[in-house]
């Protein structure tokens, strides 16, 4: 460890380190990404997926290999004119026929009320994203060209394909654009240094750059696809981690630097006193983030993947490259409040010291009222509503959303996602009855066969992926299991969105059980007791309940309006706070340990408190801020999983952090670090009349008396 030190801190070496981090990187950027991400998130379910056995079977039907485009033609006022109608069914032979596979168009289906037309355009798939868009665009304008009064909309898969692609296009550009921005802003704000920021927000966003391309090596060596949804993930959770590190690193530097005048053994002392803590949290995110590994969809593991990878690269740049880029600075690099060597100890000082002795004298007060607003705010837990339809994951609805609810009304709810089952040949008539007898099924038509299989269309009377169109593919899956041999299988949009909600539900059943008990093994292995960890764990546990809940009572305001929230959310957001909001308690925890060797814990855990409180209160708020980021995306989910992080994580440091696990060690006192034994108890340090190192007021060590404590500091 100490080799390791001098080789990133000392004058000879610190700038070959440098280099070589230069030169990796530059080899890194010239191999380049495996490929580039796709622009729309994808699910990815288990090949077990009854939806997935009948898309594989329907490859052999006619038609496998072609998609369609919906154009929706509504009236501007009243009913469509007979005009309006026979351009609209002009166009069905005109020169949209040109795009299709066969050059025909069906003709045009008109809505009861006469207000809405419709046309299916057969098209080849196009994997080519701007040849599709331009594509969809040439459908528009010639669907639009001479028809007055009449409002036109692409739909359908061909529509949504296109709309979701546009709506990520350059998407990954804002959200690091912002992310810079706000990083900046609060690292300016934090060090009041007009150059000091720029050294840790250099480093991170290399460290960005490179876990993205590591990312999408490591993810396509396994064979997993990496979309725009994860690599935006992956920089937030990159930056904020990244930061968090430097700004727990800094702080113990400039700490430091006050009881050593070589800058350079200041730095190794750092690295030292800072890097179990980093190591520690990076390891419980990163272990955390590998258990999506075992879930079955392939986006949760994705995600699982490349969020590790990038929480490793993370901690290498903050424990390697920042620690020998800070040191090629002299103290001047954080003028204009620069630590010089003998300089008054800051920690004597801190606020959050007297906030410390506050709760001490009153922990039990203190920890019941804690945990009496954390359960005021999680009241909204008794209310959420989980899944979001297709048409309610955007933030501003795209055209394809616009035409699929203009189609929604004028037909049959069901119509714009039929269901979809395939069933053997000789058994379509009982089928198709058993079918239309049950309720929430409009219309069953028996259609195109392949071998022994025939396909049935089956229009439901319920909307696209709401609970009604659930239940409805849940009652045809069980009364099908009855009909002939039993081999009938339930595809189709609507069945899709079924299996991925319970394929989430399984993940969530798997992975969270899991999470919590690799954090506690973590905490467990890092602090050697029980009790601190189980405590810690409660705590964090307690505030993503309580974030959840006062983010469902912000998404019911007008401001966001959100009916639900989307399946996978929940996961996502009890694997951040938890992985992340930890590391906040490990921060405090350890350097509470370190000092309880000399203190004794209460005084320990006040010193602690005083020593961190203002560099975790700036990581959790810059955290915050940047979780919060994640709204610049299109997407609801992600703006969902942005607030609710966003959320717990001030939680966490503001008041489960500051208040509550202090108010625990208070209340446990010495069993805190149960089954160790503490070197000084709390009864030894109020009998020992050695000068209090945390009270206002205290005396200042000199310069000599501070290098013998240094590693205690």
């Amino acid at each position: 460890m100490a080799s390791f030190l001098r080789l990133i801190t000392s004058a000879k070496t610190s700038w070959i380190i440098l280099l070589l981090a230069a030169g990796a990187v530059a080899a890194l950027f010239a191999w380049g990404s495996a490929e580039e991400a796709e622009t729309a998130p994808a699910v990815g379910l288990p090949d077990s997926a009854e939806s997935v056995q009948v898309d594989r079977l329907l490859e052999d039907f006619p038609g496998a290999d072609t998609t369609s485009a919906l154009l929706v033609f509504a009236a501007d006022d009243g009913a469509l004119t007979e005009a309006q109608r026979a351009a609209i069914e002009a166009k069905a032979f005109g020169e949209l026929t040109d795009l299709t596979p066969e050059g025909f168009i069906p003709p045009p289906q008109v809505s009861e009320d006469g207000e809405v037309a419709l046309l299916v355009v057969p098209l080849d798939p196009e994997p080519d994203v701007e040849k599709q868009a331009e594509r969809a665009q040439e459908i528009r304008d010639l669907a639009a060209d001479d028809l007055d009064g009449v409002r036109v909309y692409l739909t359908g898969a061909e529509g949504f394909e296109v709309d979701v692609a546009a709506v990520f296009a350059g998407a990954d550009f804002t959200l690091l654009l912002t992310t810079v921005i706000v990083v900046a802003v609060l690292l300016l704000i934090t060090y009041r240094s007009p150059w000091l920021w720029l050294v840790p927000l250099t480093v991170i966003g290399v460290a960005d750059a490179s876990a993205g391309i590591v990312a999408r090596r490591v993810a396509a060596a396994v064979g997993v696809q990496l979309d725009a949804s994860i690599t935006g993930i992956l920089s937030v959770l990159v930056f904020g981690a990244g930061t968090n590190y430097a700004l727990l690193l800094i702080a113990r530097y400039r700490d430091e630097l006050r009881l050593h005048e070589d800058r350079r053994e200041a730095m190794r002392r750092a690295v030292r006193g800072a890097g179990p803590a980093i190591l520690a949290s990076g390891s419980t995110v990163a272990l955390a983030l590998a258990t999506l590994l075992l879930g079955e969809l392939a986006g949760n593991r994705a995600l699982g993947l490349a969020c590790a990878v990038g929480v490793v690269v993370a901690m290498a740049f903050a424990l390697i490259v920042l620690p020998a880029a800070l040191v090629l600075f002299g103290r001047g690099l954080f003028w204009p409040y620069v630590p010089r060597f003998g300089s008054p100890d800051a920690i004597s000082r801190s606020p959050w010291g007297r906030l410390g002795r506050a709760v001490s004298r009153r922990p039990a007060v203190v920890a019941a009222t804690g945990f009496v607003v954390l359960a005021a705010l999680a009241s909204g837990m008794f209310f959420v509503q989980t899944g979001l339809s297709q048409n309610d994951r955007f933030l501003q609805k795209p055209e394809a959303v616009l035409g699929q609810e203009i189609l929604a009304e004028a037909f049959s709810a069901g119509t714009t996602s039929p269901a979809v089952v395939v069933a053997p040949r000789d058994e379509a008539t009982e089928t198709v009855d058993a079918l239309r007898a049950l309720d929430g099924v409009d219309t069953a038509l028996a259609g195109d066969e392949s071998g022994d299989l025939v396909r049935i269309d089956v229009t439901l009377s319920a909307d696209a992926e709401t609970a009604e169109a659930f239940a409805a593919v849940r009652a045809m899956r069980a009364e099908l299991d009855g009909v002939g041999t039993g081999t009938a299988l339930v595809g189709g949009l609507d069945a899709r969105a079924l299996d991925v909600s319970d394929a989430q539900s399984r993940d969530q059943a798997l992975i969270i059980p899991l999470i919590l008990v690799l954090v506690l093994l973590v905490l467990i292995v890092l602090l050697r007791a029980l009790v601190a960890p189980l405590l810690l764990l409660i705590a964090v546990v307690a505030s993503f309940f309580s974030a959840v809940g006062a983010s469902w009572w912000l998404f019911q305001t007008p401001l966001f309006g959100f009916p639900a929230i989307d399946v996978n959310v929940l996961l996502f957001s009890f694997l951040f706070l938890v992985a992340l909001g930890v590391d906040y308690s490990i921060f405090l925890v350890t350097r509470a340990q370190e000092e309880s060797h000399r203190l004794g814990t209460t005084r320990g855990m006040i010193r602690a408190l005083a020593a961190t409180g203002a560099v975790i209160t700036s990581a959790g708020i810059l955290l915050a801020a940047v979780f919060a980021v994640l709204g610049v995306l299109p997407l609801i989910t992600l703006t969902q999983i942005g607030i609710i992080v966003c959320i717990g994580v001030l939680i966490d440091t503001l008041l489960v952090r500051t208040v509550i696990v202090p108010a625990l060690a208070f209340l446990t006192g010495d069993r805190f670090w149960w089954p160790r034994r503490p070197a000084v108890s709390d009864a030894q340090s109020a009998a020992d009349t050695v000068i209090d190192a945390v009270p206002s007021g205290s005396t200042t060590m000199s310069p000599s008396m501070k290098k013998g404590t240094s590693s205690s500091t």
